[in-house]
């Protein structure tokens, strides 16, 4: 798994690459995280994710309360069908916004 950060404002954009499972996530949980304190909000770039499991869910729901908890925003964008499937079952998008670009997400927040 690979991970890009970059500030946007007030808004941390995660782009990642690879496979979001149990092997990438306490990596990339403290890259993130030691990142929420300069930020407000969160955009997660999923567009060279091919694959998530239970693990990326919980990575993502967890930025997702501490960020909720600040007031503050987690919205995700350019999901492949699996993660895609993985948000409908899960139930994760209506709680997470979607949207089809990054440039689309980021006017949201």
């Amino acid at each position: 798994m690979e991970v890009k950060l970059k500030l946007a404002g007030d808004t941390l954009v995660v782009r990642l690459r690879g496979e979001l499972d149990h092997h990438a996530v306490n990596g990339l949980r403290s890259k993130i995280d030691t990142k929420l304190p300069q930020v407000k909000n969160i955009l997660f770039n999923f567009n060279e994710v091919g694959f998530m499991d239970s693990s990326g869910l919980g990575l993502v729901l967890g930025r997702y309360k501490i960020v909720s908890e600040k007031g503050g925003k987690v919205v995700a964008c350019s999901l492949s069908p699996g993660v895609n499937r993985v948000f409908e079952l899960s139930g994760l998008q209506s709680k997470i916004p979607l949207y089809s670009t990054e440039r689309e997400a980021l006017n949201s927040v």
